[in-house]
């Protein structure tokens, strides 16, 4: 499947692992959760690595662990929640995080100019077709009120 990244269209070479299954060769996210209780073994793992958030999870506690992170996923449950526009905002702005911020699950394509204001690069809609309108609308509006990452 196709990504938009830095405003392209890209092929996503990433993998989300569950919690429950076998790890896999290559690139891959994990959530936190298993990052904490596979730390070791993960180390050693042949590919990149990345961690997948959630809106509770705590993007403090994963401040410590951004070495050797090149992608964070936000993953939305739904549209509706927006704790994690402020996990990307925090990644850039306090902790400095300079890898991938991805955009994954049920953000609508409406909100990806918002998101890159606050340091999202990279989106990978619930939907393909979506696609289009997330490279659309990255470009919504030519003048900005708000500070912003970009």
């Amino acid at each position: 499947m196709q990504i938009v990244k830095d405003n392209q269209l890209i092929d996503n070479s990433w993998k989300y692992v569950a919690d429950d299954a076998e790890l896999v060769d290559g690139d891959i996210t994990i959530s936190l959760l298993r990052w904490e209780k596979d730390h070791q073994q993960l180390l050693a793992h042949e590919g990149k690595l990345g961690l997948r958030i959630a809106p509770n999870d705590s993007v403090d506690e994963m401040a410590a662990n951004l070495k050797g992170i090149d992608l964070v996923e936000l993953d939305f449950p739904d549209f509706a929640d927006g704790r994690l526009f402020s996990h990307a905002w925090y990644l850039r702005s306090r902790f400095g995080y300079q890898g991938e911020i991805r955009a994954t699950g049920h953000f609508m394509p409406d909100q990806v100019f918002y998101l890159s204001r606050v340091g999202v690069n990279a989106f990978a809609p619930e939907k393909v077709e979506y696609l289009p309108f997330v490279l659309t609308n990255l470009n919504d509006f030519t003048v900005e009120y708000q500070n912003s990452i970009n």
